[in-house]
This record gives structure tokens, C-alpha cells and sequence, in this order.
């Protein structure tokens, strides 16, 4: 009986059968509904990647004001669409190393201040041109000039020169830095023809895919590029298509009807109904993103340490943890490094909820009356609950906060980073330095909590440099105690990412770094039946 249907699978697997047709069989055989779905989905991860078809995504995180401009991805949608086109010089894999992408290789100078990238000949951007080590140049200029706004303007502020060598690329640097080829992981950093000079919404990459589709809040489609470079590693359907769908509700009624094959954001109050659907698989995994509570510190009243100290012993992170994320997640110590990272504090003591000690420091402030607190269903997954109950918490302080509840087209624009206290995600970068730079140094254009301390940028930059790991770890330990204790940051908890793929999707890899198999959830993954 199981040598009949190990043949029969096969046969599902390679197109020769249906699945009605097999699960007959085996029903008929006196086999399970589970067992057999094991059995088919073993078979189909034997056969290899199933070409062709359209693979759809519904995904939280879309807004009409978003642009394909890579400097410029704010949110879910323009990030994982952005993995479909774009192309990388390197990308971070799931067990924290590097893939060579257009960097063929990648070597420094024993000082770690010169950085030589050696580009890959014959990778063709989707217009026909072929992708040169000037373009790469270029690239890292655009994202280099302040005038882009490009999000990681921060992470580029150490590089001093840039030339191109041949086929190479040479970086230098005006401090070392070991871990400067996961910088250039960062996900806006798309390499473009000209660096995107010319038109940097044009969505044109060498990424798997070709843009087709660009309705900005709506959908977003691509067909895939013929001329890949990597040939059928990446891209095995012949489109992809993006539909944006805020609403968990909605999202979960479109997976759940076969309208899309996979999507993001599953609300983790609802896990265990959206693990009785058919065919739905809950993709969730452990990373680097936090749901952060963000205060501008160069704005009253959060310019006021004491009144920020307040806020932050006024978070039951315990409560939050089990009640918002229902477990699915760790709790924070308000900066923005979990143990995922190497080189991780742990000796830090956690910060625990004191309703006394912050209507102390509160009163100290000098404050009175309400604080707003801006919060959208787009923020993260329970967003508007979690602040309804800091509310709660903070009025057993004394504190009153007036919670207020934003749309969802254009919280990422005209909330996130333009008012002073607001809710907000972050996923997590490759390292320490790359986290601390691309949202906390004076001169980093996603600094969402207006924290500019010239002296922290030296910490940071001094860090960077350290080659010593007992060193350099000591003084990461002096940077998070620093955020900790006076920066505007209030992280409750860490996150996992949950995100479901529904009948018939395969490939599905779960990565730490990013939501949606590190964002290529539709490049890497096929339809099996």
C-alpha cells in the first residue's frame, strides 16, 4: 500500500495526477486525510520546484503614497515586492551569513578600512544593460547623498572614497569597520543602472523578477526575467502579483478562499483559528524585529529624561508580552538588541514595571496632563490594543495618555517618524553597528526618536572599529545602557513573525532576519498542485 502511493504522490508532484484524485486512493486504501497531505507534500519538496503558474501574496503594509524608489521603502509591501526586482550585492541567509550576490567577492585590508568588492560580470539589469562595477558606485552615492532621504544614508556615513578598479570596487572607509559587507545587505541599498540617478522609480534591478504592475496601495505585479542570473534558483512561477490588504480580517478571508497563496502579519490573537483552515500553514519564526513605542527627544515633553524614565517604568512588558502577542515574542529592555545578535549584553538587568518609582519621576518631570499617543492597525499586529492597555498601565502611575487612532494609508508618511510619540516596527538589522546606525546616530535619516548625542555617535563609531571581541562587546554593553537609560526608545518586546502560506505552496524557508521567508517569499516559493 505505501510503495502505491510513494508512486501515486510522485505522480501528484509532477503533474500527472490530481489531488482529489490521489487523496481517493487513498482513503480508498484506508489512509488518513493527514497522512496522505504528509505524504504529498514530501513528495512534491522531492520533485524540486514546480514552474509556471501566478504566485499571489496578500500583504499588510502598503500605502497609495508608496513609491518603487528603494531609498524610499517604509513598510511590508514595497520591502517584499522590492525582493521580486531588486538585486543585492550581498544578502544575509538564515543562519546569519552572507550570500555573494552582484559582489562576487568581498575582501578588506588588515586595518578593515579598505574593502574591496569584486563585481560579477554578465548580470543583465531588466532594460538589457549589463550591471557594472560603476553602476555599484553609483548605487552607494545615491544612497550616500542626504538629498535622496535614503534610509540607509546612516549606514553609509563612514565611507570616505569609492572608486572602481577593473571589475572591482574599492571602499575606503574614515574608520575600520569588520562588519562592513553586512551593510551592504541593508534591503534599500538596490543596485540599479546609474544607482538609480536617472530614475529611481523605475524599478529596474536584476532581481528575478520584472516590474509589470505598480498601483501604489493597491497591487503590484512582475513577470519573470528570462535573463536572470541565477536561471531557476529564484523565480519559479511565471508572475507574481501583490495585492495590498490592510485589514487582518481581510487578509486572512482572501488566504483562506485561495484568492492568495500566502500572506503576513497574522494577528497573533487568531494563530489557532488560522491553524484550523485547510491547507494553511502558519510560518512563524524568531528574529531581530521589535514593535517599539518611539518619543522624539528633542521635543516637549520627551526632551525631559525624567519624564521618558517615567514612560518607560510605566510599560508592564510582562502583560504586554502574553496579552498582545500571546507569548509569540520576548520582552524588551528599551534598545534595540535581542539575544539573536552576536555580541548580545545579556548581563543588562531587565526593566520591570514600577507604577511607584514612574508617578515619581513623573511628578519630578514637572508634566501635567494628558500625553497623546498616536497608534494604527498598520503599526504592527494588535498596535491599537497595545496601546490601550500602556494606557491602562501608565494610570496606575498617574500618567494620563490619550490614545489616538490613525489611518492606515499614510501612518508610514504623516505619523512614523514626523510625530513625537508614536507606535512603530522595526525588523531587525544583520548586526549591532547596522542597527544602531540606520536609526539612532545623529545623522541617520530613519532616526525615529530624534536621539542625536554626538557622544553616542563616537561610542558607535568606536565600536565599529574594535576588531578585539571581548572589547567590542564590553562596548556594546556601554551603548545599549546608554540607550536604555536615557534615549527615547520603549521597546515592550521582541516579535516573531507570523506569517501563513495557504494549499499548495512549497519552498516556504523561515528567516530570522525579515518577515516572508526574509522577504523572497515569492521568488523562493512554487505551487505544488
Amino acid at each position: 500500500m505505501s510503495k502505491e502511493l510513494e508512486f501515486l504522490s510522485r505522480h501528484v508532484a509532477s503533474g500527472k495526477l490530481n489531488r482529489r484524485d490521489f487523496l481517493g486512493r487513498a482513503a480508498a486504501l484506508g489512509v488518513g486525510a493527514a497522512f496522505a497531505n504528509t505524504m504529498l507534500a514530501d513528495a512534491a519538496k522531492a520533485a524540486g520546484p514546480v514552474k509556471g503558474g501566478t504566485l499571489k501574496a496578500g500583504l499588510q503594509g502598503g500605502e497609495s503614497s508608496n513609491v518603487l524608489d528603494p531609498a524610499l521603502n517604509l513598510s511590508q509591501v514595497n520591502f517584499s515586492f522590492g525582493k521580486c526586482w531588486g538585486e543585492l550585492l550581498v544578502e544575509l541567509k538564515p543562519d546569519g551569513s552572507l550570500e555573494q550576490r552582484i559582489a562576487e567577492e568581498i575582501g578588506s585590508s588588515p586595518d578593515a578600512k579598505t574593502w574591496t568588492m569584486k563585481i560579477r560580470k554578465d548580470i543583465e539589469f531588466h532594460d538589457g544593460k549589463t550591471v557594472k562595477p560603476e553602476d555599484v558606485v553609483a548605487t552607494l552615492e545615491r544612497h550616500s547623498d542626504a538629498k535622496s532621504k535614503s534610509a540607509a544614508l546612516g549606514i553609509l556615513q563612514g565611507i570616505e572614497t569609492m572608486k572602481v578598479d577593473g571589475d572591482n570596487v574599492v571602499i575606503g572607509l574614515k574608520d575600520a569597520n569588520a562588519d562592513f559587507p553586512y551593510l551592504m545587505a541593508d534591503y534599500h541599498l538596490v543596485i540599479q543602472p546609474n544607482g538609480g540617478k536617472d530614475d529611481p522609480n523605475a524599478g529596474i534591478s536584476a532581481g528575478p523578477y520584472k516590474v509589470t504592475i505598480n498601483e501604489p496601495g493597491v497591487r503590484y505585479g512582475g513577470e519573470k526575467f528570462k535573463n536572470y542570473w541565477q536561471g531557476d534558483k529564484l523565480g519559479h512561477a511565471d508572475q507574481v502579483l501583490i495585492l495590498v490588504i490592510n485589514d487582518a480580517t481581510a487578509r486572512t478571508a482572501a488566504l483562506q478562499s485561495g484568492q492568495v497563496n500566502m500572506i503576513n502579519r497574522v494577528e497573533p490573537k487568531i494563530v489557532d483559528l488560522v491553524k484550523r483552515i485547510s491547507g494553511v500553514t502558519i510560518q512563524n519564526v524568531s528574529g531581530r524585529g521589535f514593535y517599539p513605542f518611539n518619543m522624539f527627544c528633542d521635543t516637549a515633553p520627551f526632551d525631559n529624561n525624567d519624564l521618558r524614565m517615567a514612560l518607560k517604568l510605566a510599560m508592564d512588558r510582562e502583560e504586554m508580552l502574553q496579552t498582545i502577542l500571546r507569548g509569540y515574542g520576548s520582552v524588551g529592555n528599551d534598545f534595540p538588541i535581542n539575544e539573536a545578535y552576536p555580541l548580545f549584553p545579556a548581563d543588562i538587568e531587565q526593566r520591570k514595571f514600577d507604577p511607584e518609582k514612574a508617578a515619581e519621576l513623573y511628578k519630578k518631570s514637572g508634566h501635567s496632563g494628558s500625553i497623546l499617543l498616536r497608534t494604527s492597525d498598520v503599526a504592527f499586529p494588535g498596535a491599537v490594543d497595545a496601546a490601550q492597555l500602556y494606557q491602562q498601565s501608565c494610570a496606575k502611575a498617574g500618567i494620563t495618555i490619550q490614545v489616538e487612532r490613525e489611518p492606515g494609508d499614510g501612518y508610514w508618511s504623516e505619523v512614523w517618524n514626523k510625530k513625537p510619540f508614536s507606535l512603530s516596527y522595526w525588523g531587525g538589522r544583520a548586526t549591532q553597528d547596522q542597527m544602531y546606525s540606520t536609526a539612532y546616530v545623529s545623522s541617520a535619516d530613519w532616526n525615529d526618536t530624534r536621539w542625536k548625542r554626538p557622544e553616542f555617535d563616537k561610542m558607535v563609531i568606536a565600536a565599529r572599529g574594535e576588531l578585539d571581541e571581548d572589547k567590542r562587546k564590553k562596548m556594546y554593553h556601554d551603548i545599549a545602557m546608554v540607550m536604555r537609560d536615557e534615549g527615547g526608545l520603549i521597546v515592550p518586546f521582541f516579535n516573531q513573525y507570523i506569517d501563513a502560506s495557504g494549499k499548495g505552496v512549497e519552498g516556504w524557508v523561515n528567516n530570522p532576519a525579515q518577515e516572508m521567508c526574509g522577504g523572497y517569499a515569492l521568488a523562493m516559493c512554487w505551487l505544488a498542485a
